[in-house]
């Protein structure tokens, strides 16, 4: 009979040059440990070491040391939370390519929601969004295969493929008595992040899809593309369907319209973790009137952004209940092609407010939805359309061109009109008080 100790001597010889190479990082250097947080759980160990061996010996397959410890690293993380995981050398290769702005597939972006297989949001201009998939759709299957217990890494590795071949996605849609199947074509993502229009004359549009390395200074760049035909009087910032990214780009973006004050603060464990960022007195529109739209799609990120302008009493957040992922990840290399992507603290916004698991509650709730007026249905009758009216001796107001974009979304017209409103009320506010000094 083997000895009770050889497993756990097998364990300790494979886990050696993992524990060689983990120990030096700089990231995990944390206060000296009590004595009793030295005491490791033999008892667990021991077990762990047992499962390691009897996998080793009476497993179907023969499946090699490497296999089974990466494998443990990663159950380990994703036991955590939903967003710390252990990334291979292809998993970290992605990462990079994601937040540069350039990677192969389909352009989605997803979670677990209840366990299941989740959009968070399709990326602006991509074939996901090209093929009508919204977030909170649910993943069923990817091609022949079921998601069910599925890790987000493995949905990603599935979705992701050579450009031009072909993908097919069942979901289910909130609402949809029946699952629909979705093709769409992989092709190589291209992301731009930040891109802006008028939506009328004086106002502006800013959407920012995602929040990568350049996007604080592509925000800069399209707030004085928008200002080439005229000054502005009043500007959205889309932030629906933003999924997150760089700390410091939300930063960078919220510092384009504070120029004073806290921008967000972050607090862990290790004493790295704790940060505070604060705006820079140069801003790039500290005066225009600002609403910023949100949803269930805008997470991390782009609530750091909508938190610290609503707790600045910056700009009015009209939309929908954000996503609710406050917390911050570190990766942390392992060697040259492997990272551990760590959950290390939590974010606040200004006012001290932590949104994980809760989310932002905007400042007007506007569902998303469309307008329309039927034709021929009476209700566009006017005093020009009657019979004998009297002729006008004035000339009729025009308001000049409106973006294509306004027919279709209700939540962004709704966001112009109250920019709309609120420069009204702040001009006859000034024509009051120029009345009283007179």
């Amino acid at each position: 009979m083997p000895s009770t100790n050889a497993p756990l001597r097998q364990l300790k010889a494979a886990l050696l040059p993992v524990a060689l190479m983990i120990l030096p990082l700089p990231a995990l250097a944390a206060p000296a440990p009590s004595p009793a947080d030295d005491d490791l759980p033999v008892a667990e160990i021991q077990a762990f070491a047992e499962v390691f061996e009897r996998i080793k010996r009476a497993y179907v397959e023969e499946v090699d040391d490497a296999t089974l410890l990466h494998n443990a690293m990663r159950g380990m993380l994703n036991e955590l939370d939903p967003h710390s995981t252990y990334l291979n050398a292809e998993d970290y290769r992605s990462l990079r390519e994601s937040t540069q702005g350039e990677f192969g597939g389909v352009g989605i972006e997803v979670g677990k929601r209840d366990g299941q297989l989740t959009v968070i949001t399709p990326i602006d201009d991509t074939p996901a969004s090209r093929a009508g998939l919204q977030a909170q759709d649910a993943i069923l299957r990817i091609d022949d295969t079921p998601t069910e217990g599925m890790s987000l890494q493995e949905a990603v590795d599935l979705m992701r493929g050579d450009p031009g071949t072909e993908i097919r996605l069942t979901i289910m849609r909130e609402g949809e008595s029946a699952p629909r199947e979705v093709s769409v074509e992989r092709e190589v993502i291209r992301t731009e992040s930040v891109k802006q229009e008028m939506l009328a004359p004086g106002y502006g549009y800013v959407r920012i899809s995602q929040f990568q390395t350049r996007t604080g200074e592509q925000v800069v760049d399209a707030l004085d593309a928008l200002r080439e035909d005229g000054p502005l009087q009043g500007l959205v910032l889309d932030l629906r369907n933003n999924p997150g990214g760089v700390l410091q780009a939300a930063v960078d973006v919220a510092d384009a319209f504070l120029d004073h004050g806290l921008v967000v603060y972050t607090e862990g464990r290790l004493p790295d973790s704790a940060m505070r960022f604060s705006a820079h007195r140069d801003t790039a529109a500290p005066d225009v009137p600002l609403v910023v739209l949100i949803n269930g799609g805008s997470a991390s990120a782009a609530e750091i952004v909508a938190g610290a302008l609503q707790d600045q009493r910056r700009g009015v957040l009209m939309g929908t209940e954000s996503f609710g992922k406050g917390s911050v990840q570190q990766i942390m290399p392992l060697g040259d092609d492997e990272a551990l992507k760590l959950t290390t603290a939590r974010y606040f916004t200004p006012s001290g407010r932590s949104i994980q698991a809760l989310g932002i509650e905007p400042d007007v709730q506007v569902v998303r939805g469309r307008l329309e007026v039927a034709e021929n249905t009476g209700l566009r009758v006017r005093e020009a359309d009657l019979e004998g009216h009297l002729a006008g001796n004035g000339k009729a107001q025009t308001s000049g061109e409106m973006s294509e974009r306004l027919r279709d979304d209700y939540q962004l017209g709704e966001a112009l009109n109250l920019l709309k409103a609120l420069n009204v009320l702040g001009e006859r506010g000034a024509a009051a008080g120029q009345g009283r000094d007179g």
